[in-house]
């Protein structure tokens, strides 16, 4: 495979990332909140950038060190996600009126600091990923920003997807609005709750015998 070949397949899969179960699961809590298509759509773009940075700098010195992520810290971000996703569900249980985006000062740290969170737990997989293909550190961090930009691209078309049929549905419907951001909670701590018990117990976390995180 030729290096630009790579550097499309990196975009094309770095989408693909943005689908990843819990990247939805963030979002969708979090998009579900606002009422301004803009203001959504520009929060999942905060998510991506963060997890982009993350990706280019823990992914990064992992290509030029050989840095090494302990299995026991992987796993222990893994964990950090899941108890984030928990978190966010549960806010959309509580307080479940969705706001006017930036008119309201949602604070734009939120959405910036899940992505980061979501980038340091997935920094290693990414990168060793891309070490088995990519001997050059130039070309593998090449990959890595190309990587990280389609992941932004991904998780602003999604938001931009899940905003649409919220908003429709929710001049549609009386308190519409109100029970989806509650049931988008659900799904947000349903969500964290199968990747912590995932965690825990199947890679071994909470049994003293971690797996390499996934």
């Amino acid at each position: 495979m030729t290096p630009f070949a790579l550097l499309g397949l990196g975009f094309v899969l770095g989408m693909r990332h943005a689908t990843d179960v819990d990247h939805v699961a963030a979002v969708t809590a979090m998009a579900s909140r606002e009422r301004s298509f803009r203001a959504a759509v520009s929060l999942g773009t905060l998510w991506g950038i963060g997890h982009t940075l993350t990706v280019l700098v823990v992914g990064g010195a992992i290509v030029a060190f050989g840095l090494v992520i302990p299995a026991r810290l992987g796993l222990s971000l893994e964990l950090l996600v899941a108890a984030m996703l928990v978190t966010l569900g549960t806010m959309n249980l509580s307080s479940p009126d969705r706001t006017h985006g930036h008119a309201r000062g949602v604070p734009l740290s939120r959405p910036f600091i899940v992505g980061v969170v979501h980038g340091l737990a997935g920094s290693a997989a990414v990168a060793l990923l891309v070490l088995t293909t990519v001997r050059e550190p130039l070309w593998a961090f090449a990959y890595l920003l190309i990587f990280g930009f389609g992941t932004i691209v991904g998780v602003a078309l999604l938001t931009a997807t899940i905003t649409m049929p919220l908003a429709a549905a929710a001049r549609r419907f009386q308190n519409a609005d109100r029970h989806l951001v509650r049931a988008l909670g659900l799904v947000s701590i349903a969500v964290g709750v199968a990747l912590a018990y995932r965690v825990g117990f199947v890679d071994g976390l909470f049994l003293g015998q971690p797996l390499a995180a996934k």
